[in-house]
């Protein structure tokens, strides 16, 4: 089952159309003010959650409280939450998919201008992946991955991007190699914080293959705006 989240980080529309032509996901979940993003691009969402600090902001018909109105009109379930809580709304709709069963999850609004949203949600593709779940994080210039996967393969046709960047997350990552690729690498140690030796690497073949022995490997496939 796939599941797509909408967060109140920046939302590219073009990301997600892409994303959507492949299919309409098993699950939409709108996480606070990503509800706002899914209403004026006609996007129905099964669950809505959040916190919904943010209501007495806007009054009228392009705010919040209108589109969350509409919704519950609809009968889409709406699960509110006290501000005071020890997960954000990114948290609570992450939970929500892998409640339903969701086998792949991907976040859209996960990034933007809160670097502390960008960590939070780099740590929720972890949350994913130890339960055996596929997270990504798509916005206008970045796709994000934590594979479950010991061996990835990346079409150059449909990468995202020019660029590849292979990062450790928990300590090290070894047995790692990377043919198709710029810069290829058979079976080496990749330490965190050294991190110049797997950055902005680029697919040559018509496939890059990474294959990681053991450790956790954040992937990022990138391009300038």
């Amino acid at each position: 089952m796939k599941a797509a989240i909408f967060s109140g980080g920046t939302i590219d529309e073009e990301a997600v159309r892409k994303y959507f032509s492949a299919g309409r996901p098993d699950a939409i979940i709108a996480a606070d003010r990503g509800t706002a993003f899914c209403y004026r691009h006609g996007i129905w969402p099964d669950y809505i959650v959040g916190d919904f600090d943010s209501l007495s902001l806007e009054t009228g018909k392009d705010s919040l409280s209108f589109f969350l109105a509409k919704y519950r009109e609809g009968g889409v379930p709406i699960d509110t939450f006290r501000p005071e809580k020890d997960m954000t709304d990114s948290d609570i709709a992450l939970e929500k998919a892998i409640s339903i069963g969701a086998d792949a999850v991907c976040f859209f609004g996960a990034t933007g201008t809160r670097l502390d949203h960008v960590f939070s949600s780099i740590f929720d593709l972890y949350k994913l992946y130890e339960r055996g779940i596929e997270g990504t994080i798509i916005d206008g210039c970045n796709r994000i991955s934590m594979p479950v996967m010991r061996r990835i393969v990346i079409r150059k046709s449909e990468q995202y991007g020019k660029y590849v960047s292979l990062y450790p997350f928990r300590g090290k990552a070894r047995g790692v190699s990377l043919t198709g690729f710029k810069y290829p690498l058979k079976d080496a140690e990749i330490i965190q914080g050294d991190g110049g030796l797997t950055t902005s690497n680029e697919i040559v073949a018509e496939e890059g293959v990474i294959e990681c022995r053991e450790g956790i490997l954040i992937v990022m496939e990138t391009r300038d705006e």
